[in-house]
């Protein structure tokens, strides 16, 4: 049952790593978590990053099907916010490989980033 467990969760990750595999998507998500937690409306996104709203929705829906990025309702406004638990995991994930198991990347260097 474990190896399943772990199959998933690797697929889970893979999925979500696929989602930011793009220029803009890495873009939104770095805006919103530099927004964070209060996140951005739609409008305030596509005016910081110049991506044209139908090019943003589509993105944003990308992001937010891999649980990425969370969306509530504002009266007619849309604030996206970056699901930093999900980006914890997928981080932790990467990390235990590369800086606990063997050592590649020594812990310091990715705690303590410039």
């Amino acid at each position: 049952m474990a190896r399943k467990d772990a199959t998933e969760q690797t697929a889970r990750f893979a999925d979500m790593l696929a989602a930011m595999g793009t220029e803009p998507r890495l873009r939104i998500v770095r805006l919103l978590l530099a927004a964070h937690p209060e996140g951005l409306v739609v409008g305030d996104i596509a005016a910081e990053l110049g991506i044209a709203s139908s090019t943003l929705s589509h993105h944003l829906e990308k992001l937010r099907n891999e649980d990425l990025v969370a969306v509530r309702r504002e009266g007619t406004f849309l604030r996206y916010s970056a699901n930093t638990g999900a980006l914890q995991e997928l981080l932790g994930f990467l990390y235990a490989e590369c800086c606990t198991r063997n050592k590649v990347i020594e812990p310091q260097r990715i705690v303590c980033c410039k």
